[in-house]
C-alpha cells in the first residue's frame, strides 16, 4: 500500500517520517493539482539533517517520537568517507630509475624501491631521487702551472647518485659542493704540472690524478655520489702566446714525423743488410767446405794411386798424362792432323759453329784461311809429343797437335 493512499489508519506519512496531520493539510491548499511540491520535500530534508544537537523535533518544537535519529549515523558515514579518501590518496608510484626517500614527521625513516607504494598522508612525505641518470659537472678557467704560466683548462666530470639518503641529508647542496671540489682538484693538479706537459704529453696523467684527488676530497663528506669518469676536454695557452705555442707544437709534430720515417727506413734497410751479410757468410762457408772437400778428395785419390804407381810406374805415368791432357785439351779448339803431310790446318771451328746457324755456305768460304803450322814447330820430347801453336792474332786462340811418333 502506498504511503499516501487513503485507509492508512489516519496516519499518512511521507517518506521522511513526518506526520501529515496538520502541516499537510495546509500545504495541500497551496499545491497545484497533479504536481509535487519539491520545496516542501527539501524543507523536510533540511529539518531532519539540521538537528545536530541530538533532539529530533519538528518545526513547532515538539519532539518527534516516530522520527529516526540519523545524526550519529551520518557523522559516521562522513568520517568513513574521509578515512577512505585519506587512505586512497596515500598510494604513489616510484619510477624504475628512482628511489623514494621517506620522511616521517620531517625525519628520515627509510628508502623505498621502485613500484607501487603507500604512505599515510600528513604523516609521511616521499622525495624521489634519480639514481640511474648520469649527471655532469664542468669547470673551466685560467689556471697557474708549476712553471708560472697561465693556461686555459676545461674539464668535465660524470657522476651518479648511489645513496639517496646521503645525497639529501649529509650535504646541503651536493651538486654545488661537487662543483667546488672539482674546481679545487683541477687547479691543484694543474698547479703541480708544467705548461708544456699539460698541453702535450701529460694529459692522460693529469686526468687520472684529478679523478683520484676528487674522490679523496668528497669521500669524508659521504655525499652519496660516485665519480664515473673525468674528461680532459681542452687545454690551451692564452691568446697572446697562442701563435708561439702553435709553432712549438708544429715543430714537435715534425720531429716525431721525421723520427717515424727514420725508423721505417731502418726497418726496411737493416733486414736487407742482415740478409746480404748472412748470404755472404753462407757462400764463404760453402766455398770453404768445397775447397776443403776437393783437396781432401785429391789427397785421397793420390793416396790410392801411390800403390799402383809403385807397382807399375810407367803405365801409371802414361795414364796420368792422358787424363791430364784430356782435362787440359777438353776445353780448347779441336785440331785436325794429317799424318801424311808435314803441316796441319788449324780450323776456327768455334767461329764456324757459332755462325753456322746464321750464315750459309757462302759465308763459310769468306772466313780467314787456316794457318799452316810446319812440322818443325812440333816438338818430340815426349812419346806423346805435343805443341801449342802460335796465337792467332785475329781470334786470340791457341792451337795444339798431339800424336805418337
Amino acid at each position: 500500500m502506498a504511503w499516501n493512499q487513503p485507509g492508512n489508519n489516519g496516519q499518512d506519512r511521507d517518506p521522511w517520517g513526518s506526520s501529515n496531520s496538520g502541516n499537510s493539510s495546509g500545504n495541500k491548499g497551496n499545491r497545484k493539482k497533479g504536481t509535487t511540491d519539491l520545496d516542501d520535500l527539501f524543507r523536510k530534508l533540511s529539518r531532519k539533517l539540521g538537528g545536530l544537537g541530538g533532539n529530533n523535533k519538528d518545526r513547532n518544537g515538539s519532539s518527534n517520537p516516530n522520527g529516526i535519529n540519523i545524526n550519529g549515523r551520518f557523522i559516521a558515514i562522513i568520517m568513513a568517507a574521509i578515512v577512505i579518501i585519506w587512505a586512497a590518496s596515500g598510494f604513489y608510484t616510484i619510477k624504475e630509475s628512482d628511489r623514494g626517500v621517506v620522511f616521517r614527521f620531517g625525519k628520515y625513516s627509510h628508502t623505498v624501491e621502485p613500484g607501487l607504494n603507500w604512505k599515510p598522508n600528513f604523516i609521511e612525505k616521499v622525495i624521489p631521487v634519480n639514481v640511474e641518470t648520469i649527471r655532469e659537472q664542468a669547470t673551466s678557467g685560467m689556471m697557474l702551472t708549476s712553471d708560472e704560466n697561465v693556461i686555459q683548462v676545461e674539464m668535465n666530470v660524470q657522476y651518479r647518485v648511489t645513496d639517496p639518503a646521503q645525497y639529501l641529508f649529509n650535504v646541503t647542496n651536493p651538486d654545488n659542493s661537487l662543483r667546488q671540489a672539482i674546481d679545487s682538484a683541477v687547479r691543484g693538479i694543474i698547479g703541480q704540472s708544467a705548461m708544456e706537459q699539460v698541453l702535450t704529453t701529460k694529459r692522460a696523467f693529469i686526468r687520472d690524478e684529478t679523478q683520484k684527488e676528487l674522490e679523496n676530497t668528497i669521500r669524508p663528506y659521504n655525499m652519496g655520489i660516485t665519480i664515473l669518469d673525468v674528461n680532459f676536454q681542452a687545454a690551451r695557452p692564452p691568446e697572446a702566446v697562442k701563435a708561439a705555442f702553435d709553432d712549438v707544437i708544429a715543430a714537435r709534430e715534425e720531429e716525431q714525423k721525421t723520427i717515424r720515417e727514420a725508423q721505417a727506413y731502418r726497418n726496411e734497410v737493416l733486414p736487407l743488410a742482415k740478409g746480404n751479410a748472412q748470404k755472404l757468410i753462407e757462400e764463404a762457408t760453402a766455398y770453404k767446405s768445397s775447397v776443403v772437400f776437393k783437396a781432401e778428395g785429391e789427397v785421397a785419390s793420390f793416396a790410392k794411386m801411390l800403390p799402383e804407381y809403385r807397382a807399375a810406374p810407367q803405365i801409371t805415368r802414361e795414364r796420368l798424362y792422358i787424363e791430364t791432357m784430356e782435362r787440359v785439351l777438353g776445353n780448347t779448339r779441336k785440331v785436325i792432323v794429317n799424318d801424311k803431310s808435314n803441316s796441319m790446318l788449324v780450323l776456327p771451328l768455334e767461329q764456324i759453329l757459332r755462325n753456322g746457324s746464321k750464315n750459309n755456305a757462302a759465308d763459310v768460304q769468306k772466313i780467314t784461311p787456316p794457318k799452316v803450322i810446319q812440322q818443325s814447330d812440333i816438338s818430340t820430347e815426349s812419346p806423346y809429343s805435343y805443341s801449342y801453336g802460335t796465337r792467332d792474332n785475329a781470334r786470340g786462340s791457341n792451337s795444339a797437335r798431339v800424336g805418337r811418333q
